[in-house]
């Protein structure tokens, strides 16, 4: 389909990824059900639209010559409950405040990393064609280190930086390591046809596709209206106010008579 789709499939995966870091920033400066909702929030963000919506998208471009490629449609929402439920563990590990920072992020980046590699290898098992798919070792342990590290990086840029622009580039980060782990997974796939093979059982990508993207849309609504009306985290919030000109004055002592 040309390489519109790979752009558009990262953009989508960026517009997730950025929506679902911005929930976790949140998640760090909250408590109680307050921070698990923001996960849950972010969780689907970066799991249901980020990974698994971007996923299919590209998927678009994966054809055999003549031959009917079909989807097992259990296996392709068990993709989407595994990418959402990995994303929120990684976040949880994440957490919050500073203690063992380096260890959790360092967790939370492999754990975030393989739930896109859970989702990309759950989803290629879905797919049927006339024949058997095997994939280049080599490759596959390729897009597993693409997706950790840039995940990692990811995750740390959220927690470090206080500027918008520079959370943007989380989220262009994160998609790289999404949609990058997606195409080395791919370019690692090795497609055996049979043309004497059944045609194989399943749907259509583009019967489940259309109405999956639309109640993206909707679903992301949820945590960009959140996230929009969301007071300032501490870290990008302004000082409190104080008398004007005090800030710099040493307190003067006064004689008691």
């Amino acid at each position: 389909m040309g390489s519109w789709l790979l752009f558009f499939a990262y953009f989508i995966s960026v517009v997730g990824c950025t929506i679902g870091l911005a929930c976790t920033l949140q998640a760090r400066h909250a408590s109680g059900r307050t921070r698990l909702a923001w996960q849950v929030l972010a969780a689907v963000s970066i799991g249901g639209v980020g990974i698994w919506l971007m996923h299919f998208l590209a998927m678009l471009g994966f054809t055999t010559p003549g031959m009917p490629v079909r989807y097992d449609i259990f296996r392709t929402w068990l993709s989407a409950v595994l990418s959402v439920s990995a994303v929120f563990v990684g976040l949880v590990v994440f957490g919050v405040g500073t203690r063992f920072a380096r260890l959790r992020l360092v967790g939370a980046g492999l754990i975030t990393g393989l739930a896109v590699n859970l989702m990309h290898y759950t989803g290629m098992w879905a797919v049927n064609v006339k024949g058997g798919i095997t994939y280049n070792t080599g490759l596959v342990a390729l897009s597993i280190v693409i997706a950790v590290v840039a995940a990692t990086v990811a995750l740390w840029f959220t927690a470090s930086v206080d500027h918008f622009a520079l959370r943007i580039l989380a989220g262009v980060v994160m998609g790289i390591a999404v949609t990058g782990m997606h195409y080395t997974g791919m370019g690692a796939v090795r497609v055996q046809l049979d043309a004497a093979a059944p045609d194989p059982a399943g749907v259509d990508v583009f019967s489940f596709l259309f109405p999956v993207f639309v109640l993206a849309g909707l679903a992301l609504a949820i945590p960009i209206s959140a996230v929009l009306m969301a007071s300032p985290t501490p870290a990008a919030a302004p000082p409190p106010p104080g008398p004007a000109g005090d800030e710099d004055k040493e307190p003067v002592a006064t004689a008691r008579s």
